[in-house]
């Protein structure tokens, strides 16, 4: 949209340029010119290439900089893709590394999707609603999930799995 108004503009003062250099062409072919008059209509021609020329400069670097600003989105994009790309990887071995550990601790199904819920942070009330169970149900399996990994209660069984990101 800017890029045309630009044009639009740059046109426009070459078209004025034009008529002021034929006027000045006319003007000198006069017999009786005032020197005065010439000079000013040759300091407008003056004024308009240069406005012409700081135009087309503004332009041009306004090109230069939005295709530099591609490039560098286009970098950035790829350099987030790449890093999505790990974080995925490292989400699927984080999560093979909890399901290794819940087996190793004999969890049962049941327990091990609780366990699953417990470590994204939800409350036991939220537990059993996703779940469709009682809240009740939902404190028994913790119950048994803090039993059989030998860890008292939901910080300190969140903390053993996170504990190894934090050193």
């Amino acid at each position: 949209m800017h890029h045309s108004k630009e044009t639009f503009f740059i046109a426009l003062l070459v078209i004025v340029t034009l008529l002021n250099v034929y006027d000045f062409y006319n003007d000198y072919q006069e017999s009786e010119h005032s020197r005065i008059h010439l000079l000013v209509e040759a300091l407008i021609i003056l004024v308009s290439v240069v406005g012409i020329s700081v135009l087309m400069h503004e332009l041009w670097q306004r090109q230069q900089e939005t295709e530099n600003l591609r490039k560098q989105l286009s970098i950035t994009r790829a350099d987030l893709n790449e890093t999505n790309s790990k974080l995925r990887q490292a989400s699927r071995q984080y999560s093979e590394v909890i399901q290794e550990q819940l087996g190793k601790w004999e969890l049962t199904p049941s327990e091990q999707e609780v366990a699953l819920l417990l470590l994204k942070g939800l409350s036991f009330e939220e537990i059993a609603g996703v779940r469709d169970t009682k809240e009740k149900t939902v404190r028994q399996q913790a119950t048994a999930i803090y039993r059989k990994s030998g860890l008292n209660g939901r910080h300190e069984f969140a903390a053993w799995f996170f504990e190894d990101f934090l050193q």
